[in-house]
């Protein structure tokens, strides 16, 4: 499943899929730098690969950086989170 969703976002990536290539998504994008991350690139070069084929429409540095900084520490805090929210009961 995953060689499946890296090779369909190399596709949108390289542009040989459809015409709308950069208009990716966010949760497009995320995946794009999670995979360009898990093979082991530095923020710098997922940015520029990012920058040379989304052109305007590629995430800022920060962004990269602050994701791949997440990614690292294994935090998932801005993927949605199913279910009904925890509630606390305090007694008094």
């Amino acid at each position: 499943m995953w060689r499946i969703a890296s090779l369909f976002l190399f596709q949108r990536l390289k542009g040989s899929m459809s015409a709308d290539t950069y208009n990716l998504n966010d949760i497009e994008k995320r995946g794009a730098i999670k995979l360009l991350f898990l093979q082991g690139k530095t923020v710098l070069e997922i940015h520029t690969i990012l920058k040379q084929t989304l052109r305007e429409h590629a995430p800022s540095y920060a962004t990269i950086k602050r994701l791949a900084t997440q990614f690292d520490s294994g935090s998932n805090c801005n993927l949605p989170h199913p279910g009904r929210t925890k509630t606390v009961t305090i007694a008094v």
